[in-house]
C-alpha cells in the first residue's frame, strides 16, 4: 500500500521541471553488491576495503588492490538493476518527454543506473567499469572476463609505469572535476531533489541536500532507516528503494 508521503511526492513530480536525484550504497546493495561495510567473503574475508581503496595501498600493493577492483568488477557485472533502478529509468523518460531535466548523481561505480536506461547519470566517485593508465591518464573499459595479469598493463603505455587502475575515487582523492561542474550546472535548474538509499552525510555529496533546501527546491528521501536530514525534507519515506520507486511511478 502506496503511503501519503509517496503520493505527495508523486503529485511533485508531476509538476517538476528539474529532478536531481542522489544515489547511495543502499541502492546497490538491494542489487546485492556488497557495501564497503559489509564483511568481505572468501579469499578477502581477512582484508579491510577501506585500507585497500586507497592510493597508499596501490602504490605498496598494486597486484593485489588491481585483484581485488578485479573481483568487484566481476561481482557488479553479474548484479542486476532492480525495479528501483528501473523506475528511475522511466522517471527519466516521462520527466524529459515534456521538457523537463532530470540528473542522477550517484555515489555507486557499478554502472546500474545505466544498464537500468538512465541517460543523465554523473558518477561522483568514478566507475569500476573504466579503468585508467596511471601514466597517460588514458581510459578504457575492459572485456567483462577476468584480466589475466595484475596488476592489468595499460593499452597506452609501453614503459614502466604501464598499469591500469580502477577508475575510482579512492579515499583520499578528489572527486572528478567534470562530475562535479555537471552537478553544480544540473543543481541550478533543481526544484525538486530525491535522495535514495543514502545516510546523506558523506560529504561532498551530502551538500546537495542542503543546497537544494537552500535555493527551495522540495526534497524526499527514501531510505530503510532513518538520517540526518529525516526530519528536515519535506518527504521522508521508509522503504528499500526497489519497493518505493516502483509504487510511486504506479501513482504517477
Amino acid at each position: 500500500m502506496s503511503s501519503t508521503a509517496e503520493a505527495h511526492l508523486a503529485a511533485a513530480l508531476r509538476e517538476a521541471r528539474g529532478v536531481v536525484v542522489l544515489t547511495g550504497a543502499g541502492v546497490s546493495a538491494e542489487s546485492k553488491i556488497p557495501t564497503f561495510r559489509d564483511a568481505m567473503s572468501g579469499l578477502w574475508k581477512d582484508f579491510d576495503p577501506m585500507k585497500l581503496a586507497t592510493p597508499e595501498a596501490f602504490d605498496a600493493d598494486p597486484a593485489m588492490v588491481t585483484k581485488w577492483y578485479d573481483w568487484r568488477r566481476l561481482g557488479c557485472l553479474a548484479a542486476e538493476p532492480h525495479p528501483g533502478h528501473l523506475a528511475l529509468a522511466a522517471l527519466e523518460r516521462r520527466i524529459t518527454s515534456r521538457g523537463g531535466a532530470f540528473t542522477i548523481l550517484t555515489q555507486n561505480v557499478d554502472g546500474l543506473h545505466q544498464r537500468a536506461g538512465v541517460a543523465n547519470v554523473i558518477e561522483l566517485h568514478g566507475s569500476i567499469m573504466r579503468w585508467r593508465c596511471i601514466a597517460t591518464g588514458m581510459e578504457c573499459e575492459p572485456e567483462p572476463v577476468a584480466f589475466e595479469t595484475f596488476p592489468p598493463r595499460s593499452p597506452f603505455h609501453a614503459g614502466d609505469n604501464s598499469m591500469l587502475r580502477p577508475s575510482v575515487v579512492w579515499f583520499g582523492e578528489m572527486l572528478p572535476e567534470r562530475a562535479i561542474e555537471a552537478a553544480a550546472d544540473a543543481m541550478e535548474t533543481c526544484d525538486l531533489f530525491l535522495s535514495v538509499g543514502t545516510s546523506s552525510v558523506v560529504y561532498p555529496a551530502a551538500g546537495y541536500i542542503d543546497l537544494a533546501m537552500r535555493v527551495g527546491a522540495r526534497t524526499a528521501e527514501v531510505n530503510p532507516e532513518a538520517t540526518p536530514y529525516s526530519d528536515r525534507v519535506t518527504w521522508s519515506i521508509r522503504g528499500k528503494a526497489g519497493d518505493v520507486l516502483p509504487r510511486v511511478m504506479d501513482l504517477l
